[in-house]
């Protein structure tokens, strides 16, 4: 089943099942918080919002097929809601820097949220202008908000990388903080 096909799924299901896509910085980071939490089905890193059909991780690194790297995440909406998905995403990036996460620098490491639908541009909406209203960050969130588009999910050596790579150099220096706040900040929401 291609990406679009899954998306479509996904939305005219009649159970629980919901869908939300976040680009936050490096989609192995992403990928990690949201697959621990509960509620959280299944989590796809890829690519959305660019130019290029089928793009590469090779080709979406140099920044100029206009794609960020991203996560599908389908969650079960009885056990958590999106707007916790957003607390949790929000807290778990710089939405801040514009085209940057930490030493990752370029536009395939924007932060944006990609609605589904109206409630879900809305949720987004609001919870920018909470945080920004309150001065939760030292600057302005810069996330911006954009309609879901194709999303082509990344190759399979990305997936689940973070918890098949636990001791490589990125994962034991960025990803594992990352995840140490996680546990921290959002205990109860944590699978087992």
């Amino acid at each position: 089943m291609d990406s679009q096909s899954q998306i479509d799924s996904y939305s005219n299901s009649n159970n629980l099942d919901e869908q939300a896509i976040f680009a936050g910085g490096c989609f192995w980071c992403t990928e990690a918080v949201f697959l621990a939490l509960k509620g959280v089905k299944e989590v796809l890193p890829g690519y959305i919002g660019g130019k290029t059909l089928d793009p590469t991780y090779k080709e979406i690194c140099t920044g100029e097929t206009g794609h960020a790297e991203a996560i599908q995440i389908k969650f079960d909406s009885s056990i958590i809601g999106f707007n916790e998905l957003m607390e949790v995403f929000f807290a778990t990036h710089d939405p801040t820097t514009l085209n940057r996460q930490g030493n990752d620098v370029g536009t395939q490491y924007r932060s944006e949220v990609f609605y589904f639908d109206e409630n879900q541009k809305k949720i987004t909406q609001e919870y920018i202008d909470f945080l920004n209203k309150n001065f939760t960050f030292a600057k302005p969130v810069v996330t911006k908000i954009s309609p879901v588009s194709k999303f082509y999910t990344a190759e399979a050596y990305h997936h689940n990388y973070y918890n098949r790579n636990q001791s490589q150099g990125y994962c034991s220096f960025v990803i594992a903080p990352k995840m140490d706040k996680l546990k921290h900040k959002f205990q109860s929401k944590l699978k087992k």
